[in-house]
């Protein structure tokens, strides 16, 4: 799911299986920091570890 395909009813669904606010916050805001954080790292040309495969997806500029 995308993020702009998220709907209320997505997060009751959430609350449903126990979770609370708090802990949706938490997910939701740990799903954007590693958004982001990838963006700086691919922005800045961050090679991946040394023991990592390349996403199957990736293009050319993977090493």
């Amino acid at each position: 799911m995308a993020p702009w395909e998220c709907r209320e009813e997505d997060v009751e669904a959430c609350r449903r299986a126990g979770a609370t606010d708090a802990m949706i916050h938490a997910a939701v805001q740990t799903a954007a920091y590693f958004c982001y954080i990838n963006r700086v790292a691919d922005g800045l040309g961050v090679d991946l570890d040394p023991g990592m495969a390349p996403y199957p997806s990736a293009g050319p500029h993977v090493k």
